[in-house]
């Protein structure tokens, strides 16, 4: 209720044609839709301004984007937004940069449109803040792991799935990892494939990672699965 309020103040002001300033603005458009352009889906670091904007586009009921259509963003405790508020731009978009919280875990956000009758129209994006052991682990991944447990190949490193006759679960994969407990990643990671009987071309890294930081990359991958990991106790970040 509180969103749809400020959505409606928002709307309001359009309106009228003037901001709080006094400078004018264009009268309101409306939607029936609401959907992601680009920017979710990131993993980020808690704290922190994720990598990429998140952009959402209000369209039509023939799909065609709507200029000038009122916007909000919200999110769970320790969110911010930049701007949390606006109107689509000449291409009906509008641009956040996003903050995750403190906390590390999946965040959903939402971003709400009305439509001419002023019934808010709902988006959910998921975003991902990795705390401190998970940063850890996202670096060892990509230093030892993404070459060939990643299929997409970025300027930075070509990747190697393609090449390989066995394909290695990618780190998202949760519907093959979340079956598969913390001491058999362990044992796969330190030791190999064939120490669960799988492929030899998976090399051991006992000998190359320390406890710590395979500790560290499991925890990582529990925080990426696609389908989410859930164990007893582990806390995900709630409105």
């Amino acid at each position: 209720m509180k969103t749809r309020s400020i959505l409606i103040a928002l709307l309001g002001l359009m309106l009228c044609g003037c901001s709080r300033k006094g400078t004018p603005v264009l009268a309101a458009n409306f939607g029936t839709a609401i959907v992601e352009s680009s920017g979710g889906k990131q993993i980020g670091a808690t704290g922190m301004v994720l990598g990429q904007p998140l952009v959402v586009q209000v369209n039509d009921d023939q799909g065609n984007a709507v200029v000038g259509a009122p916007v909000t963003f919200s999110g769970p405790v320790g969110v911010s937004f930049d701007p949390a508020i606006g109107t689509t731009d000449s291409s009906g978009q509008l641009s956040t940069s996003v903050a995750l919280g403190g906390m590390a875990g999946r965040y959903q956000l939402t971003a709400r449109t009305l439509t001419k009758a002023q019934k808010p129209v709902e988006l959910k994006i998921e975003e991902i803040a990795l705390g401190y052991q998970q940063q850890v682990g996202f670096r060892l991944d990509d230093k030892y792991c993404a070459r060939c447990h990643n299929p997409e190949s970025s300027a930075e490193r070509v990747s190697n799935y393609d090449n390989l006759e066995v394909k290695p679960h990618p780190f998202t994969e949760g519907d093959t990892l979340n079956k598969m407990s913390d001491a058999d990643l362990t044992a796969i990671i330190s030791h190999g494939g064939p120490a669960l009987n799988k492929s030899a071309l998976m090399p051991p890294y006992g000998y190359t990672l320390s406890k710590t930081e395979i500790e560290a990359l499991i925890a990582y991958i529990r925080l990426i699965s696609d389908p989410p990991y859930h164990a007893s106790g582990m806390v995900y970040a709630q409105k």
